[in-house]
């Protein structure tokens, strides 16, 4: 008996421009991005609850990308498609809704960089489901770069769980909540990709972000905007702007690049945060705490920079047709 995989037909699989360079340039700006962001949400977090400033950050990307599509003429494009692209975009939306609570909970719940760290299991789990939905390949190369990201994120967790022994049950639960949103991430990534054969980028994105400011809308206190303060305001600020540039040069990058290969990009984050963090304390240390790591912790680092170089830059092995008679969906 065949063993289950579950695919999207090969028919109807996205597949990518083939513009390599451009896609790496735009998984750079996600990490980039996604590498401050933690610190603007720990800010923002000091007077606003986490409803809040998820609605917030959805409403203005919202409001933006209507701009962007109604300037170019786009907004009808969304009137003559199928209904299981629908039903697609709606569980997108949902999924992302759902990354971004749990992911507030489990941050407020722990450090940045352990929440940047337990998050890397998206983008191995997104690997995963780019080599078995999409067919993508790696070559030997490639897979010796994926066991080292996996062996250095492990030598970097080993070492950040050793410095909260004090506040274990805490760290736990927070843990529990970053590998809910890892999850839920990696199904909206993948999601997001087969639907980029039926809508545009930004029409995509318009969905998810008018769906997320709907579903978030009644536990939000929009009122809370004008308690802040300036320091806490910008951050409310960046961290909308963030979603807006972040997802949208993920979405598109993913038009031009393996799905494999961006999440071994994106794999860096935890790297991105340790700098951004340590610059952040230096301006602002009665605000972002320092991280502690020690030297296992370092190595764990400079493996997974090395293993996510590998794994995206090294050559892809030839990719092989599909036979006709392997299983679809179900």
């Amino acid at each position: 008996m065949r063993a289950f995989r579950w695919r999207f037909p090969v028919a109807a699989i996205h597949r990518t421009s083939g513009r390599w360079r451009l896609g790496l340039i735009l998984a750079l700006v996600t990490m980039s991005f996604w590498s401050a962001l933690p610190v603007g949400l720990k800010i923002a977090l000091g007077q606003m609850d986490t409803f809040t400033v998820t609605w917030y950050r959805f409403v203005v990307a919202l409001l933006v990308t209507v701009l962007w599509l109604t300037a170019r003429g786009q907004m009808g494009i969304f009137l003559h498609l199928p209904r299981h692209v629908w039903g697609l975009l709606t569980l997108a939306a949902l999924m992302l809704v759902a990354n971004y609570v749990t992911f507030l909970v489990g941050l407020d719940r722990t450090t940045p960089a352990n929440t940047q760290l337990l998050m890397q299991l998206a983008p191995l789990m997104l690997a995963l489901g780019g080599l078995w939905i999409f067919n993508e390949h790696y070559s030997l190369r490639q897979w010796m770069g994926f066991a080292a990201l996996m062996g250095g994120l492990a030598l970097f967790y080993r070492d950040q769980l050793g410095t909260v022994v004090e506040s274990l049950p805490q760290y736990y639960s927070g843990m529990g909540f970053v590998l809910m949103a890892a999850l839920s991430w990696t199904i909206y990534a993948l999601l997001q990709k087969q639907l980029l054969r039926h809508l545009g980028t930004q029409a995509v994105l318009l969905f998810i972000y008018a769906v997320a400011t709907l579903v978030l809308l009644p536990f939000a206190h929009l009122g809370d905007v004008t308690h802040l303060d300036s320091l806490h305001g910008w951050a409310l600020a960046f961290c909308a702007i963030n979603t807006l540039v972040a997802y949208g040069a993920l979405a598109e990058s993913m038009q031009h690049w393996e799905a494999s290969r961006i999440s071994a990009v994106i794999a860096l984050t935890p790297v991105g945060t340790l700098t951004v963090m340590y610059s952040a304390h230096a301006l602002w240390p009665g605000i972002v705490a320092a991280e502690h790591i020690t030297a296992l912790g370092w190595l764990g680092a400079v493996v997974v920079v090395a293993g996510s170089l590998l794994t995206s830059l090294g050559r892809t092995r030839q990719q092989t047709v599909i036979a006709a008679d392997q299983p679809g969906p179900g």
